[in-house]
């Protein structure tokens, strides 16, 4: 069976928000954090929005002399991480720091830091390369300094998983903790790909919305008019701890995690697979982990991008892996407020999924008007609503065909 874990502490920044009840008030209400791009001059992009974070400080969390060693993902990352570690009330002292593990993932890393070192390196040569210019830019140093922050000497890992990046990350410290590797773990994801050669990569796929004119309707999923996703940027980070160590310590337990499941397509380098199979697969993995049976879901966070063929799949899924009850069930994506983090939405969205559990409150999919035809759940169309949830899924499918799903269940005693 393995230890029981449980979630002590949320750290959430996005577009909606720089802090966590910050983000889930602007959810609730509905409130997109789409806007023109300010990072960069977009004017010759096809796509010119994205869910940037607004008004970010990162000089909050970071000594000055530290900020040039890190790339915006990073920064982003230890912001959640310090949120999420002072909700949780933890104090690492030394008898248990080796007991303390980080897994943050990310899709893409220092995108930012890539892209500007290569300008130097054009311009002036290769003298004018940062020192720093790799270790602020590799994935996995979001949990290096994350580690070293908090002195936790435990497991210390990242995953690379494109969109389900995260995801993984989540559902892999669980593990980590439920066979007894640590006692606590710092896990989540982070991303920060709001550049040229982010967003001009995407658009070059056409994966991007281009509804320029009007950011905060761009992302619909499941909306007969939706043409694309929209990039976000953010983290989410998650403290997560074997439920003894928990309630040693009087710790506030928000929500126990009890599944969690993977699986690959094996079928195309970005669309997911004929009939959802990836998707029907994971969440089937996912309730088989947890031993429950497909009805007791009351609510699921999906994928959900905005994308023509990514949301029929998703739906086919679900309601090949729940039945009939897929029609009882609520589903929302809340990208349709957050813009995609790619990399760091699964740890964003398990937040969320954990926040709707906490307070029995579904978020709403905004700007879904008129539901394309084979999209015919309840998807929570624009309003927020309270409902009794005992679990609550959240869905992450990426490029490659790698899937990742995690279950959480409303703590009672």
């Amino acid at each position: 069976m393995g230890r029981r874990v449980v979630v002590t502490g949320i750290g959430l920044i996005c577009g909606v928000g720089n802090t966590t009840e910050e983000v889930w008030r602007n959810l609730l209400a509905g409130k997109s954090g789409v806007a023109s791009i300010t990072q960069f001059d977009a004017s010759q992009f096809a796509c010119r929005i994205a869910a940037e974070v607004k008004n970010f400080d990162p000089l909050k969390f970071i000594e000055k002399k530290e900020l040039k060693k890190m790339g915006r993902f990073i920064h982003l990352a230890m912001a959640a991480a310090d949120e999420a570690m002072k909700g949780s009330g933890l104090e690492v002292t030394p008898d248990m720091s080796a007991r303390i593990g980080v897994h943050i993932g990310s899709g893409i890393g220092g995108f930012d830091v890539i892209e500007r070192e290569h300008s130097n390196l054009l311009n002036g040569g290769p003298r004018k390369i940062s020192p720093f210019f790799i270790p602020a830019s590799i994935v996995n140093l979001a949990a290096g300094h994350v580690s070293i922050r908090y002195n936790a000497k435990g497991p210390n890992e990242a995953t690379c998983t494109a969109c389900t990046s995260s995801a993984h990350s989540v559902g892999d410290a669980y593990k980590i903790i439920a066979r007894c590797d640590a006692d606590v773990m710092i896990a989540g994801g982070t991303e920060a790909a709001i550049t040229p050669m982010g967003v001009g990569g995407f658009a070059a796929m056409r994966a991007l919305s281009t509804r320029n004119d009007a950011p905060e309707k761009a992302s619909r999923p499941w909306d007969v008019a939706r043409d694309g996703f929209v990039i976000g940027e953010g983290a989410g980070i998650l403290i997560l701890e074997d439920l003894e160590f928990a309630r040693r310590r009087g710790a506030r337990i928000l929500a126990e995690i009890v599944g969690y499941g993977m699986s690959g397509d094996a079928y195309h380098i970005t669309q997911p697979a004929e009939n959802g199979d990836g998707a029907y697969r994971v969440m089937l993995n996912t309730l088989n982990d947890a031993k429950i049976q497909p009805q007791q879901v009351n609510y699921i966070n999906a994928h959900g991008t905005s994308t023509d063929i990514g949301d029929k799949l998703e739906t086919i899924a679900i309601k090949r892996a729940f039945g009939d009850h897929a029609y009882k069930l609520a589903v929302s994506s809340t990208k349709s407020m957050t813009g995609h983090l790619l990399g760091g939405a699964g740890g964003l969205e398990a937040g969320i999924t954990v926040l709707a559990l906490r307070d029995q409150t579904l978020p709403p999919t905004i700007n879904l008007e008129n539901p394309e035809p084979e999209c015919d759940l309840d998807y929570v169309a624009n309003h927020t609503r309270k409902a009794e949830l005992e679990y609550a899924m959240s869905n992450s499918f990426g490029f490659g065909g790698t899937n990742g799903a995690l279950l959480f269940r409303r703590w009672t005693e």
